[in-house]
């Protein structure tokens, strides 16, 4: 066993599935890289970058906006609420995004509204600080 399966699904369809040597997924507490032969792990996903390996190089790297990971000695495999490459973050929608969640949040009038803009705000100024900005 010297790959680990790495799966990641979004609610659309199976983004990626294959043999990595090191998967790096962001952890509700942290970064965690996983390699083959991993202890058995269950962990919440925040908003950030999944970084695949092959040897010492990143092979690719997908922007997930949260979700969970299930890792087992032989396996990784993220369910993402949302995930796309790094390199297909669109700038201006995402500008154009936080900008109507911050207005959403002047505009909530219950918890659930607050919470969600919220979400959305964290979610996009997470995609803007990965991209570049």
């Amino acid at each position: 066993m010297d790959k680990v399966e790495f799966e990641l699904v979004s609610p659309e369809r199976l983004l990626v599935s294959k043999g990595v040597d090191m998967v790096v997924v962001p952890g509700e507490d942290g970064d965690f890289g996983v390699l083959p032969r991993h202890s058995p792990l269950i962990s919440a996903v925040r908003p950030g970058v999944i970084r695949t390996y092959e040897g010492t190089e990143v092979a690719e790297e997908i922007f997930v906006a949260g979700g969970f990971a299930e890792v087992t000695p032989a396996r990784c495999t993220v369910l993402a609420e949302k995930a796309m490459p790094t390199s297909d973050i669109d700038r201006g929608q995402v500008e154009q995004d936080l900008s109507d969640a911050r207005d959403d949040l002047t505009d909530a009038k219950t918890d659930q509204e607050s919470a969600s803009a919220q979400r959305r705000i964290k979610i996009a100024e997470e995609m803007l600080r990965v991209s570049g900005g």
